[in-house]
């Protein structure tokens, strides 16, 4: 607008008479000194001067004329959206200088924020690798032995000169003079790799301790520059020592063995503040590839890496080169051995479970489970000598209140450590049906009440009995001895799925379990073997829901025994459930895994002998039993009431038979080899002993093959045409037993049907 005042005050065709220009408007009143503006009022010789003062009164108005002109365009500029780029156009120099010097300020600031949550300082005192654990047994066997190596932290004023001196001059020798990046390693390092030398890093001491600290191994821009504002921010709160500690302290040296302390030990027998100078140069040279340099493994490249960093402290002045020459190759003093296991079924379970519970620190740790070496052996020995062909195995046993005593998670940990106790979830089959009366007894219903055990034809789910066998009625401990199929879904129907779904809940089940399918109740929903079983075990002390704990736990106290939120059945209706399941073993498809004491336990048997399961419980263990393809193939020949009932029934026998005997002495930790808990021991083998005609002869029989060890003076023989002919006359005698249990099966179920027929045609 007023750039067009302007233009018109200037055009000549707006001239005025008197030949001036003229603004195109009038001012209301004359400014000061406007006398002077009439021409004929100018003194001779005076053009120049007014000229002058004529064109100061037309720049001042120019400049008035520009700031509306800005205050107007900076007004629209407001009313704008702030992503039009006319919102931003016009601003002034200083304008955007101070804005973004505020923002520069503001990002300062989140950046400290984050780093003081994400990376607390406090972290840096951790150890970067979890401490040593190992496991007991409840007789003080070790099990296992997992996690890094890690000693007390170092402290540096407590360390030689050179132990201090060997680390700087190797990794960083401007470790006191630079703020965390030091520009000239990054410059060298640099100039290294672009000129085809050695491969540098350029990190400082305080970068590898923030990013082995806070950061993982990627290899991005965003990682290194993360690490270097941890950098800065480290040497901002710790002092050189402390950060120097903290990095000495926690640096992998190989060998599984992290911090110095640690090292020195491991590889010298030597605390760090004893190490001489050879001996600190080798370990400081580790750090470079700790794993491919430890000395206990190329003894030459870490010769050879330490005559490197000897060759550093000469030339950072640490040292002379007489000095030098004069240092010899360190010897090493391996002395620690490690013959535990790092892993089994159970240590894996059990491992996990035990870190959550330790606060984090350097010390190491051993810790009593309640696994039973007995028991275990038991376990490994039944599980071994169980013909499975081709198939996986799972064997939990634990106490009534949820201490697990003995895990098998599969035929061989060494070649899958993959646990089918605890990892795998599988169809229970028929074993779920536990759910289903126990639902019904706790409605009303008894062992003696009948059922509708007829075929179902109405309906979309129709499933159907184990080789066709139907009947009008069936008692309920008929139904569930003979694990008839039909009945369960009736029961289904008649209770309702929400009422079996509250009971499996109840007993401590957790995996999904779907609502208004039917096919529920004959166990097609999956679960864990060892949740499974430790809903027996909350029917076998008739306290649930039972939690499967490898670690003792103290006495509960009244308080906590109120608030538990455990609960259990009346005298009379637990009694009625055992019934049942004693009926599976004594008259029902459970009974191959008959005991001369009193038992109760359920077969199961998925669709197409996918999963073959027996559950139970005798005297104080409940045993859980599973095989199956690890590709869920359907098993041969296999089915619940077969074989997972002997190996359960197998189990058992041993178990129970040495229940009173004699307590174990107890040992805090024993030294010597010990070889997995999961692995059958030779020692497992009853050997007999005697000497006959001057031989010294070791004589056994297990599961029936009778074994000779002859030892005389030609040495250690064995007779293996006479164990070939044994084990070939115990296989034989096998396949006997196996074919007249099924001929006498077979012989019953014709009776059985024989029976029917008659009753039916009598009636």
């Amino acid at each position: 607008m007023f750039n067009w005042f302007r233009s018109s005050r200037r055009n000549p065709a707006h001239s005025g008479a008197d030949g001036e220009g003229d603004a195109g408007f009038y001012s209301l009143q004359e400014p000061y000194g406007s006398a002077w503006d009439d021409a004929d009022d100018w003194p001779r010789g005076w053009d120049d001067e007014r000229s002058t003062h004529r064109s100061e009164r037309f720049a001042d108005w120019d400049d008035r004329l520009d700031r509306i002109d800005d205050h107007l365009g900076e007004t629209e500029r407001r009313r704008l959206p702030w992503w039009r780029p006319a919102h931003w156009r016009g601003r002034r120099k200083r304008w955007w200088a101070v804005r973004i010097v505020a923002a520069i300020f503001a990002l300062f600031i989140l950046i400290i924020a984050w780093l003081a949550l994400t990376a607390p300082l406090s972290k840096s005192l951790q150890p970067i690798a979890s401490p040593q654990i190992t496991l007991l047994a409840s007789d003080g066997t070790p099990i296992a032995r997992s996690g890094a190596m890690v000693e007390e932290p170092v402290e540096v004023e407590k360390l030689p000169d050179h132990v201090v001196e060997a680390f700087l001059a190797i990794e960083d020798r401007r470790f006191y003079d630079h703020w965390g990046i030091d520009p000239r390693g990054l410059a060298r390092a640099a100039l290294s790799n672009l000129t085809g030398g050695s491969t540098q890093g350029g990190s400082t001491i305080t970068q590898q301790l923030a990013k082995f600290t806070f950061l993982d191994s990627e290899q991005t821009l965003t990682r290194k520059g993360r690490e270097m504002l941890i950098a800065f921010w480290l040497e901002a709160w710790l002092t050189k020592d402390e950060i120097l500690e903290r990095y000495l302290s926690n640096a992998y040296f190989g060998d599984n063995q992290y911090g110095l302390r640690a090292a020195s030990l491991h590889y010298f027998y030597r605390q760090p503040e004893k190490l001489r100078p050879e001996q600190a140069a080798m370990l400081a040279g580790l750090l470079k590839a700790p794993s491919r340099l430890a000395p206990t493994k190329n003894y030459d490249l870490a010769r050879e890496r330490m005559k490197l960093v000897v060759g550093s402290m000469v030339a950072a002045g640490y040292m002379t080169e007489e000095e030098a020459r004069r240092l010899p190759a360190p010897r090493l003093d391996v002395r620690a051995r490690n013959d535990v296991p790092t892993g089994t079924y159970f240590a894996d379970w059990a491992l996990p479970i035990a870190r959550q519970e330790l606060e984090r620190g350097y010390a190491r740790q051993t810790i009593t489970t309640t696994l039973d070496s007995r028991l275990q052996k038991i376990a490994s020995r039944v599980v071994a000598n169980a013909p499975l062909g081709n198939a996986q195995i799972a064997l939990v046993a634990m106490r009534p209140n949820g201490e697990v005593v003995a895990m098998i998670g599969g035929r061989n940990y060494a070649k899958s450590p993959f646990n089918r106790v605890t990892q795998a979830k599988r169809q229970p089959g028929s074993t779920f049906k536990l759910f289903d009366y126990v639902a019904a007894i706790r409605a009303g219903m008894e062992p003696d009440d009948l059922i509708d055990n007829s075929e179902i034809t109405e309906g979309a789910y129709r499933p159907k009995n184990a080789a066709g066998r139907y009947s009008d009625s069936i008692t309920l401990e008929d139904a569930f001895a003979r694990s008839s199929n039909v009945a369960a879904v009736r029961l289904y129907y008649d209770l309702g799925g929400e009422k079996i779904i509250d009971t499996a809940r109840d007993l401590g089940v957790t995996s999904p379990l779907p609502s208004g399918d039917p096919s529920l109740a004959l166990g097609t929903s999956t679960m864990t073997l060892l949740e499974l079983t430790s809903a027996y075990a909350g029917i076998a002390g008739n306290t649930f829901p039972v939690k499967a704990h490898a670690f003792p736990q103290g006495e509960r106290g009244w308080f906590d025994w109120l608030t538990s939120g455990e609960k259990s059945l009346s005298s009379r209706k637990h009694q009625y459930v055992e019934q049942l399941l004693r009926a599976s073993i004594n008259k029902g498809t459970g009974r191959a895994a008959m005991l001369s004491v009193p038992n109760f336990g359920k077969t199961g048997t998925t669709q197409d002998n996918r999963d073959a399961l027996f559950v139970g419980y005798a005297g104080d263990l409940v045993v859980g039993v599973w095989i199956g393809n690890d590709d869920n193939s359907p098993l041969k020949g296999i089915s619940g009431g077969g074989l997972p009932a002997r190996i359960w029934r197998d189990f058992m026998r041993s178990a129970l038979s040495g229940a009173n005997g004699p307590v174990p002495e107890e040992r805090p930790d024993p030294e010597g080899p010990v070889q997995p808990m999961d692995v059958p021991e030779l020692g497992d083998i009853p050997f007999g002993l005697q000497v006959r005609n001057g031989q010294l002869i070791f004589s056994g029989d297990e599961s029936g093959i009778p074994l000779d060890i002859v030892l005389d003076d030609e040495g250690v023989r064995i007779d293996p045409e006479r164990l070939e002919r044994a084990i070939e006359q115990r296989q034989a005698q096998i396949d006997q037993r196996e074919i007249e249990r099924e001929q006498a099966r077979a012989i019953e179920e014709a009776a059985r049907e024989l029976e029917q027929q008659l009753q039916e045609a009598g009636r």
